[in-house]
């Protein structure tokens, strides 16, 4: 019955946003919506290596799931997944992903002095002013930038360096998310995540393994994961919603244990947001313009009666068949889904979340560890679908 419920709410989505976009053009900004792209059926070089690695998953990917090297195999077969579906809409498309006018990439040929734009970050956030940041700088707070900064820096300049880095980074989280719920059986499912189509290349791909990394350090060392997780808080304003998730990391041993656990991990935060306020950067500040932005542009004309519906639609396609039936009472699904109901009631997701979720709709894949090959077969074909009917931005 779920997975039914979920099939109609995909149809109706799409159904609606084909009628929407026919009558009423530039009001949802998604001319494939639910998704944020155009339909356009195309095949590329990545289809054959795609649905190679997708049968060696269904496969293999149990039987291997317990070999001794399973993380490793695990890592580099998401790895080619990511880079095999992106490479169906093609390299070209694949390193201008992060270089267009509205991303990181624009921005970073003018840092050349960290502190000051540190100190002037917030003034630059709202539109209409001649040094206005670009739509992903001035939406996310400056960790974002100067993680490409950095790039830049130590000699990977481009956006073919940056769209790997995001691919890599993102990888991440197949082998973070078994090493925190202590289970490699969901390995393969982590594999073949059909939210991969947006991790090769957005930045959100790369968020989804810096944030599920820091998830994991929580279940072992809470300081550390705490400083993981405040980095996490400057890459992007929407991250601050891990918090559900932080605590599910920490519950298990409960009273004292857990209090020194959540204290660890605030204090590993804490020392991140203390070096961006001393530096000039406060977090609040930069949360409040965000949202005076958000409605300077497409956030006011997108309208919210749809996409409050339309993100779960949305949603389904990332988590897939797999998610979709794994969704039971486990600590991790919980915080996930109340991650995602407190980010679509907000507001500030209208559209586009197949990838701004994607930190949060990966945990949601905690929950298939018992399900067969079959379950397999779906998830990778309805990454296969989606990548070979839509261009999707990301």
């Amino acid at each position: 019955m779920r997975l039914v419920l979920a099939g109609l709410l995909v149809a109706a989505a799409a159904v609606v946003g084909l009628i929407v976009n026919a009558h009423h053009p530039g009001l949802l900004f998604a001319s494939a919506a639910p998704i944020f792209g155009d339909w356009q059926p195309h095949v590329g070089p990545g289809t054959p290596a795609a649905v190679l690695i997708a049968f060696l998953v269904v496969a293999k990917g149990p039987e291997l799931a317990q070999h001794r090297f399973a993380l490793p195999i695990a890592y580099l077969a998401s790895v080619a997944w990511t880079f095999s579906l992106a490479m169906i809409d093609g390299w070209g498309h694949f390193v201008t992903r992060l270089t267009t006018v509205d991303e990181y990439l624009h921005e970073v040929p003018e840092i050349t002095d960290i502190p000051a734009v540190l100190n002037g970050f917030t003034s630059r956030i709202l539109d209409f002013q001649p040094d206005s940041w670009t739509t992903h700088v001035s939406g996310h707070p400056p960790g974002a930038l100067l993680t490409f900064v950095a790039l830049d820096r130590v000699g990977l300049q481009g956006g073919a360096a940056a769209s790997i880095f995001c691919v890599l980074v993102g990888a991440l989280a197949t082998i973070a998310i078994p090493k925190a719920i202590n289970n490699n059986a969901v390995l393969p499912f982590l594999v073949l995540f059909p939210g991969a189509v947006w991790v090769g290349a957005s930045a959100d791909g790369m968020f989804m393994g810096v944030a599920a990394v820091g998830i994991y350090l929580l279940t072992r060392w809470p300081l550390l994961g705490g400083v993981v997780l405040g980095w996490c808080l400057f890459l992007s304003y929407g991250l601050v919603l891990l918090a559900p998730l932080a605590i599910a990391a920490m519950w298990g041993d409960g009273g004292r244990a857990l209090g020194r656990r959540i204290a660890l991990a605030a204090l590993g935060a804490l020392a991140v947001v203390a070096v961006f306020a001393l530096n000039g950067f406060w977090w609040l500040d930069g949360y409040e313009l965000v949202k005076l932005r958000y409605y300077q542009g497409i956030g006011a004309t997108r309208p919210y009666w749809y996409w409050v519906w339309a993100n779960l639609a949305a949603l389904a396609l990332v988590i897939g068949p797999a998610g979709i039936k794994g969704l039971h009472r486990n600590k991790w699904v919980v915080g996930a889904g109340i991650a995602v109901l407190a980010a679509d009631l907000s507001g500030l997701s209208k559209a586009e979340t197949e990838r701004i979720w994607l930190p949060f709709a990966v945990w949601l894949l905690a929950g298939t560890a018992k399900l067969d090959k079959r379950w397999l077969t779906a998830q990778a074909l309805t990454a296969l679908a989606v990548n070979h009917l839509v261009l999707t931005n990301w």
